[in-house]
């Protein structure tokens, strides 16, 4: 279990009934359907502890039993599954031209996924934050109609945030010093919701790690596509934040001193040579002939459309972004020594063409034998990524133990 957080030690909590729950809450997650016996045997904790959890968190609705099991010597056993159903969580994401929302149930069960389309980056950041909570009211609404409460809220956001959910600096969007969390809570109204604001690539890292390809993976990084590039980090198991929250800044990480202008105002970055405004300006020059785009799903389906016709212009460009990618993927790869780098957002979309040439410059670069044993290859969970990990971080208050309140 990882969150957005650092994870409560049973020491931290000062309840040991606490922890207890979150040690068969994630048991039962992993190696469900299982019996009571099952989760004493395995967890450590007595067969008497274990009945009293199972059947409070039965009452809560946050485990139901299925049946009975013939495939064991004695007695049959009633197995367990996570239940959940009278709960949701909500997770947001500020895209290049979106926003997005997904629910989830407590076992990860999608409930819902709305996109709307809106163009952050010439929006002001208090009509982004308008936007968020409206889309959020809505998504609130439908899910209360079926019966469900809402436990949080989780939204992403391509650049820094701290530890108050404030957003120092997303370049992408133009935005400097923005609360995003305060401004969201103020704005949502819902003193009964917990509102989060994490980094984009984390949440996007926390749904790969629970989800994905490679879920469960203890050393995993997940390489966002979109309005910026991110690096979500999870080691041994959890996210890595640095000091003040800010680690997986990769999309500043300069790869060539002469290649094009930056948002930021160096040459060269990342951002702006993989970034998907940087792919779309480079690849389909005539786009923004008109103004600025702001809408990039009809771009990316005109470049896919080309690489198929074997455009050699295209095809050209897209191994040329491939290359770049893999070069800071290795870069990843060499100081962290992942199990996998998994490349989502745009990347994902476009891999069949960029992805020969970003592993192959990824292999060339990284020094250890083998990559170090570390995979490169494109995420299979969507464009909605980040609001998936979103609404996983959302649960993190249940998963550590407590119980939803009432």
């Amino acid at each position: 279990m990882i969150s957005i957080h650092n994870e409560p030690q049973p020491t931290d909590l000062g309840d040991v009934r606490v922890a207890n729950r979150a040690v068969v809450l994630r048991h039962v997650r992993r190696h469900a359907p299982c019996s009571r016996a099952d989760i004493a045997a395995h967890t450590g904790l007595n067969k008497a502890t274990v009945s009293s959890l199972v059947g409070e968190l039965i009452e809560r609705r946050l485990l139901r039993e299925t049946g009975l099991t013939e495939n064991r010597v004695g007695r049959p056993a009633t197995m367990l599954v996570l239940d959940g159903a009278p709960y949701a969580a909500l997770g947001m994401q500020i895209g290049a031209d979106e926003l997005v929302v997904v629910a989830i149930d407590l076992a990860g069960t999608r409930l819902l996924t709305w996109r709307r389309a809106f163009a952050a980056s010439t929006d002001t950041p208090a009509e982004t934050a308008r936007a968020l909570a409206a889309l959020a009211r809505r998504a609130v609404t439908r899910l209360t109609g079926q019966g469900r409460q809402v436990l949080g809220l989780t939204v992403g956001v391509p650049g820094l945030v701290d530890a108050d959910g404030a957003v120092p600096r997303a370049t992408a969007l133009g935005w400097r010093d923005v609360p995003l969390a305060a401004d969201l809570r103020a704005t949502l109204r819902e003193p009964g919701l917990t509102v989060e604001v994490d980094t984009d690539a984390n949440l996007a890292a926390l749904a790969e790690h629970r989800h994905g390809a490679y879920a469960g993976a203890a050393h995993l990084v997940h390489l966002t596509g979109g309005a910026s590039v991110g690096a979500g980090v999870v080691a041994d198991g959890r996210l890595l934040r640095g000091g003040r929250g800010f680690a997986g800044e990769i999309a500043h990480l300069t790869l060539d001193p002469a290649g094009p202008a930056c948002d930021c105002g160096r040459r060269g970055c990342l951002a702006a040579v993989a970034g998907l405004p940087a792919v779309v300006r480079r690849l389909l020059p005539d786009t923004e002939q008109d103004g600025p785009v702001t809408d990039f799903l009809p771009e990316l389906e005109r470049i896919q459309a080309l690489a198929r016709q074997g455009d050699p212009t295209v095809l050209a460009g897209l191994a040329d972004v491939g290359c770049h990618l893999g070069h800071a993927a290795s870069i990843l790869a060499n100081l962290l020594n992942p199990q996998a780098v998994v490349a989502g957002g745009h990347f994902a979309t476009l891999a069949p063409w960029l992805l020969p040439a970003a592993q192959a410059e990824f292999a060339a670069r990284v020094h250890a034998p083998q990559a170090g044993g570390c995979l490169f290859d494109a995420s299979t969970l969507g464009s909605a990524v980040v609001a998936l990990g979103g609404a996983t971080a959302a649960l993190a208050a249940v998963e550590s133990g407590r119980l939803p309140v009432s």
